[in-house]
């Protein structure tokens, strides 16, 4: 199945039904299927086309959507680049995906203009912006003289070349298939039937997974799609009121700042029916204190995946975030905010340890997962990456273990184990201490190289407004709750965590900030 027919199929249908809304432009499946296939007709007359890509280097728009569904009804792959990218790593990502086309907002044609002589050779870009002359996106479509019908495809054609946040090394290129993407959206929605599904709140980048999933999820489904050009805490807010928004994805600093905005308890998000969260781990005194303060008809849900498995693997639903009053229920609810859930119905799971041998429940090792939907692989020669065995299971990097209810819980990533002394160390139980001090707000745990150790064990911890701690006070702390060798030996007390966009922590700045280099 083409993924264009995610568009085409329902807005055949319900032409009529509003679909896109950004800003001031509100259009419907009609309108939009029309934009799209002018568009896919005038990029494949400029080299687009099965085997063929298109990039899109621009933040949110009901424009970059188009340019997804335009893409896909060329029978192209779509290459969703990260705009906050550092320019040696845009060069590696444009050289690597060499792009038939390239389309841009004009904010970026600096950086483009310093890569003139790294461009693919032949490579047509196109302005995203409308009015800035030369050949923009709104010109294409309005010059189109036909429209494109959805082009034959396979499956196992490559669909979305997207690229890793690359947070330890040069971003990585996941090939995700038609097939991947198709076996994703029909079994997790249904397709529309022209009643009201809702309204979807989109502010992640739309190079993110869980970006890229949300534009085929919400028009397969019918459920109204409104985007922000890029998060902010007061403008989400306004939009949920605005829009009467009953479905939102958020990364855990977003759903902080959200919590922290001072217009937070005066606007109204009553209409908020599910708040998904994940990107990133989730700090317990946050979804803590959101189940607190938001309505109590919003139900929230963790949904846990990675980009090379397109998208979900585990969800923690609303029933396990609902606390009754119970204390033997309310417990367990406790103690399972601290997982990702259990697997979706297309999904396994297993943990093993160094020698590839299944553990029984309870025990730690590295996550395994097989589904349907597991990436084709890797563009180029990649190191580092998630590995595919011969049956079929992936190695996520995860480690963490399956509790005898099915519910897993992740202690932290291979490539962040600290060894200190011959011994594991997973920087999530240290972490998940120092949480419990009530002056910390966030706190980050890493290995830094020792002589005499192999490694130590370092923590930098930001403190809440107002709170103090000294790293004395908080090591005496570690000292009586974990063992001895497992107590952070340097902890350094900072303003603010080094993040990516989604709220992942940078964990090798971290570090050269401690090593100074």
């Amino acid at each position: 199945m083409n993924t264009a027919n995610f568009l085409s199929i329902p807005a055949s249908m319900f032409g009529d039904q509003e679909i896109l809304v950004f800003g001031d432009d509100r259009l419907t499946y009609a309108d939009t299927l029309s934009r799209v296939r002018r568009l896919a007709s005038a990029l494949a007359r400029r080299g687009a086309g099965r085997g063929k890509s298109v990039a899109v280097l621009a933040t949110n728009s009901h424009r970059y959507v188009e340019c997804y569904y335009a893409t896909a009804t060329a029978g192209a792959t779509f290459v969703p680049l990260n705009y906050r990218a550092k320019l040696h790593e845009l060069e590696h990502m444009i050289v690597k995906a060499s792009p038939a086309v390239l389309i841009y907002a004009e904010r970026y044609a600096p950086l483009l203009d310093q890569l003139a002589d790294k461009l693919p050779p032949g490579m047509r870009r196109i302005v995203i912006d409308p009015g800035t002359g030369g050949e923009d996106l709104e010109s294409l479509i309005a010059s189109a003289d036909e429209e494109m019908e959805d082009a034959e495809i396979e499956e196992s054609d490559t669909s979305v070349l997207m690229y890793t946040s690359g947070t330890t090394s040069l971003p990585k290129g996941v090939m995700l298939s038609f097939g991947d993407f198709t076996s994703y959206v029909v079994g997790t929605v249904e397709m529309a039937d022209g009643e009201p599904r809702g309204t979807a709140l989109l502010c992640v980048p739309l190079y993110h997974i869980a970006g890229a999933t949300n534009i085929m999820t919400s028009l397969w489904t019918g459920r109204k799609l409104v985007l922000l050009t890029q998060f902010e805490a007061g403008e989400w807010l306004a939009a949920v009121e605005r829009e009467h928004v009953t479905n939102a994805f958020v990364v855990p600093t977003m759903l902080k700042q959200i919590l922290d905005h001072p217009r937070f308890a005066a606007t109204d998000i009553s209409s908020l029916t599910n708040l998904s969260y994940g990107g990133a781990p989730m700090p317990f005194p946050v979804i803590r204190r959101a189940l607190e303060s938001f309505p109590k008809t919003c139900g929230f849900v963790n949904a846990f995946g990675q980009t090379e498995t397109t998208s979900t693997l585990t969800v923690l639903g609303p029933d396990d975030h609902r606390f009754t009053g119970d204390q033997a229920s309310d417990e367990v609810v406790l103690r399972r905010l601290h997982s990702i859930g259990r697997p979706l119905p297309d999904v396994e799971v297993k943990v093993v340890d160094e020698l590839g041998t299944e553990l029984p429940s309870n025990q730690t090792g590295e996550i395994l997962v097989r589904t349907p939907r597991v990436m084709k692989g890797y563009a180029g020669d990649v190191e580092g990456g998630a590995t595919l065995e011969d049956d079929g299971y992936l190695h996520t990097r995860d480690l963490g273990y399956v509790d005898d209810d099915g519910y897993i819980f992740l202690v932290g990533r291979q490539d962040d184990m600290i060894i200190r002394g011959g011994e594991n160390i997973a920087p999530a139980e240290v972490e998940s201490i120092l949480q419990g001090h009530a002056a910390i707000e966030e706190v980050a745990v890493l290995g830094l190289p020792s002589v005499e150790w192999g490694q130590i064990v370092a923590a930098v911890v930001v403190l809440r407004p107002g709170a103090q701690a000294t790293p004395e006070e908080l090591s005496e702390y570690c000292r009586s709750r974990l063992a001895s060798f497992k107590k952070p030996e340097l902890i350094r007390v900072v303003d603010e965590l080094p993040r990516n966009p989604l709220g992942k922590i940078l964990r090798k700045e971290l570090r050269e900030q401690l090593t100074g280099s």
